[in-house]
């Protein structure tokens, strides 16, 4: 099993990022999958998930600027990021609800 989390970078306060995750190895379309994230001296904390019909839940802080998205087609989960904020700094994990993590992408937001 694979989880392959791509595109985090630096951002100015307001800007926009969009991460993907490429999954191999799993039924991907019979699961659940996750973005969490880890500011530094934090704990990790769930960011957004998605199950297989598409239903979607954000942690509020995220809450109407990132949008959690999947192509169970091409095995990838997205997470579209607009108006990124300082406090969204950190490290980006691609999570499978079977329990499989992602390698993380760093998310750096400057003002």
């Amino acid at each position: 099993v694979q989880l392959q989390a791509s595109g985090g970078g630096s951002v100015q306060l307001g800007g926009s990022l969009r991460l993907s995750c490429a999954a191999s190895g799993i039924i991907f379309s019979s699961d659940i999958m996750d973005w969490y994230r880890q500011a530094p001296g934090k704990q990790r904390e769930l960011v957004a998930a998605i199950n297989i019909r598409g239903n979607t839940n954000y942690t509020d802080s995220v809450k109407g600027r990132f949008t959690i998205t999947r192509d169970n087609i091409r095995n990838m989960v997205y997470l579209q990021m607009n108006s990124l904020k300082p406090e969204d700094t950190a490290v980006y994990y691609c999570h499978n609800a079977r329990g499989y993590w992602g390698q993380g992408t760093l998310v750096t937001v400057y003002s």
